[in-house]
């Protein structure tokens, strides 16, 4: 069976949780990493993702320490539309 890692880029325009974080995170650009595994099909190619993951501190960011934090893909997902939700639900006229 193969497998691959796919990476992309997800950025917060407020801090957020995530369930498998120990503390709210700030807001900011963050490299993902999710793990797939090949599905056998004699018609097409497919993958399954079998792992995600986080890295932390963020894109830019300062810390002391560098680690890789195993997340739920749809905690994230959930995550990311909070943040747009707040984001475009802020009235700029007001400001």
């Amino acid at each position: 069976m193969a497998s691959r890692t796919t990476q992309s880029v997800v950025s917060f325009s407020s801090s957020f949780e995530l369930p498998d974080v120990d503390a709210p995170l700030p807001a900011g650009s963050y490299r993902v990493d999710h793990d797939e595994e090949s599905i056998e099909s004699l018609s097409r190619l497919a993958w399954r993702r079998v792992a995600s993951f986080i890295y932390l501190p963020g894109i830019g960011q300062r810390g002391t320490t560098h680690q890789m934090a195993s997340i739920n893909p749809a905690d994230l997902d959930a995550a990311l539309k909070k943040d747009q939700r707040n984001h475009n639900g802020f009235d700029y006229s007001s400001a």
